[in-house]
């Protein structure tokens, strides 16, 4: 080769060199500067409910603790659809994020024909954060004090006993349909624009029942102004020992936790979508956060990257089975 084709050829590798690392640097200073702006973790709920103290929960470590500026943005509606179809459509950089739960990512797919977002190919997840048990939780002057003794009083009342929920959709409003009709009960659905708002009618004794995230319903139960007849794992939640869990009872088996997780926009850079996961691992690491979801009856949840998906599969099968099984529709 000749002197000058020498030198022509390293000319053209330095030159597609530049060219490489100015296609990397944009990505990578966008990292570095990451987070611009207040973080914002939109929660598909309303505000009070399990997911939505969650969510308050993780800000609150990301301001106090890790200096990194967020805030919780409740858009309620269909189910989680409208707040989880509004993330899908955002700008991908990394600001606005979802708080998803099993509701929004996992079950509405099998409830809703026309969503605003498909759960697999619009968002990533960028970690889990924390699991809850839900309780069944009764007015406090029903007249019977177990899950069993709720069977026999319901089938002696078809069609008259009420359950609530956060919304047609929302989690409540699947896992009661699911557990009644296993039971074998005919009862009337009660949806509200939020659970926290369902609970002064159950208290008041104008609505019977609800099957609640645990976090939302605990301070409730320990003062004595809902009635708890059953929990939802397959184990019995640490913060309500003397509770059986709803297999336990005899009357039908279920398990199940509420999860909740961070979810961006699937076009954000992955390097932002690293920088994320580094300070989810840091919020759930951290012991005041950690003791927060424990007394509100929950447990922290770390699930590493790379199980992230078939654990999502995993959940969206099981479910997606039951809700076809048991002909849950939304109202």
């Amino acid at each position: 080769m000749s002197k000058q084709g020498r030198t022509g050829r390293g000319l053209r590798l330095r030159l597609i060199g530049v060219v490489a690392l100015l296609a990397v640097l944009p990505t990578s200073a966008f990292a570095q500067e990451f987070p611009s702006r207040p973080l914002r973790l939109v929660v598909a709920s309303g505000p009070g409910g399990g997911t939505d103290l969650t969510a308050r929960n993780v800000t609150r470590t990301l301001s106090e603790t890790l200096r990194v500026a967020a805030y919780v943005e409740n858009r309620p509606g269909a189910g989680s659809a409208t707040g989880t179809g509004f993330v899908a459509k955002a700008p991908p950089d990394g600001h606005t994020l979802l708080f998803g739960s099993g509701s929004s990512m996992v079950m509405n797919p099998f409830l809703y024909r026309n969503l605003a977002y498909d759960s697999g190919r619009d968002f990533v997840v960028t970690g889990f954060v924390a699991a809850y048990p839900f309780v069944l939780v009764a007015r406090p002057d029903l007249p019977a004090g177990t899950l069993s003794e709720f069977a026999r009083y319901a089938k002696e009342r078809p069609g008259r006993l009420t359950y609530a929920s956060a919304g047609s959709g929302s989690l409540q409003h699947v896992w009661a349909t699911i557990l009644f009709r296993a039971m074998g009960l005919d009862l009337i659905h009660v949806p509200y624009k939020g659970a926290s708002m369902a609970h002064p009618d159950m208290m008041a004794g104008r609505i019977d029942l609800m099957f609640d995230n645990l976090s939302a319903s605990l301070k409730h139960i320990e003062s004595g102004r809902l009635k708890a007849l059953a929990v939802s794992p397959a184990r019995r939640a640490p913060s309500l020992p003397q509770v059986p869990t709803v297999t336990e009872s005899g009357v039908a088996a279920f398990d199940g936790e509420s999860w909740m997780a961070l979810f961006a926009p699937s076009a954000t850079p992955p390097a932002v979508v690293d920088r994320l996961r580094a300070l989810l691992l840091e919020v759930v690491a951290d012991a005041d956060f950690g003791a927060r979801v424990v007394q509100a009856g929950g447990r922290v949840m770390s699930v590493p990257a790379a199980q992230q998906d078939a654990f999502l599969k995993s959940e969206t099968e099981r479910w997606g089975r039951l809700i076809r099984q048991h002909g849950v529709t939304v109202e």
